[in-house]
């Protein structure tokens, strides 16, 4: 590039301008250290991928024999669970002596050991007639490698024989039928535990109104602990269970609860009259059967 000097300039009217030329060097760039890895990231890096937690499926109901799984609707929890017990506890104590009265009617006041023992045994297997049918997504541990034919079995069994099974899932005609047998099982242990216990309190009270009372001692009668106890087990396993599973499988998720899903306050009441129903003609069903084989 040619530039004139200021000399050049100065006597630029008396003769021709020498020019001078300007060179500039090219500065050399910065050089950056290398890096220790390349400069264009992987896509796949397994160290920094995250993955989603297992989470737990949610419990039909809360229930627990999985986990009144709630039991009710296929796929989400029993919101009426808690409600179900409550009636059955409350409800059952009124609906229970009504039966007794009906049974009983003029004898209700002269047996009235036995109604007492009836209604204490009502109201601690209550709570279990609605925990144990109560339909429920279990969330038990799997079983160990050793566990036998039988646990295996059992395990894979739903926990209301009538219960509707999941999206991908199914239970066979025996699976279902396991459910009734092992339901039956741990009701006639609730049943047995719940008769020791109201006779155990029922002759106690026989015991404290002979000594206050000499009158009726001839009169009254202790109650036959043993087999009141077993009557009422095998009163449990059977009738009750039936009775519960259907109420519980059938009526409530698989009529009431599609149908009223959206109308919480009308499944209520629904859920309410027809528990009360159910245990009311489960009164008289004890009554009828302690009678004809004997126990009162």
């Amino acid at each position: 590039m040619a530039f004139s000097t200021p000399n050049a300039l100065s006597a630029s009217a008396s003769g021709p301008a020498s020019p001078f030329h300007l060179r500039l060097q090219p500065q050399p760039f910065l050089r950056l250290p290398a890096l220790p890895f390349h400069r264009s990231l992987p896509l796949h890096l397994p160290s920094l991928r995250l993955t989603r937690p297992l989470l737990p499926p949610l419990p039909l109901a809360s229930s627990g024999g999985g986990s009144n799984i709630g039991s009710g609707g296929g796929g989400g929890d029993d919101d009426l669970f808690l409600a179900k017990v409550a009636m059955e506890c409350g409800v059952g104590i009124f609906t229970k002596t009504a039966a007794e009265y009906e049974r009983r009617r003029e004898n209700f006041v002269k047996e009235l050991d036995f109604v007492i023992a009836d209604v204490v045994m009502a109201i601690v297997a209550d709570f279990m007639l609605v925990w144990l049918p109560a339909p429920t997504v279990s969330l038990q541990p799997a079983l160990s490698v050793n566990a036998g034919a039988i646990a295996k079995f059992f395990h894979n069994c739903p926990d209301n024989a009538f219960q509707v099974a999941l999206a991908g899932s199914s239970y066979t005609f025996l699976q279902r039928f396991g459910a009734i047998m092992r339901n039956g099982a741990k009701l006639f242990a609730v049943g047995t535990s719940a008769s020791l216990i109201g006779t155990g309190v029922t002759n106690a009270i026989i015991k404290a109104r002979k000594t206050v009372n000499k009158d009726d001692a001839g009169e009254v009668e202790d109650i036959p602990i043993v087999s009141t106890s077993i009557a009422y087990g095998v009163y449990m396993a059977v009738s009750s269970n039936l009775r519960y599973q259907v109420l519980a499988g059938v009526i409530e998720q698989r009529m009431l609860e599609p149908l009223l899903h959206r109308h919480k306050l009308a499944l209520s009441a629904l859920c309410f009259a027809v528990r009360t129903g159910n245990t009311f003609l489960g009164s008289l069903l004890w009554v009828d059967y302690a009678k004809f084989i004997g126990i009162q």
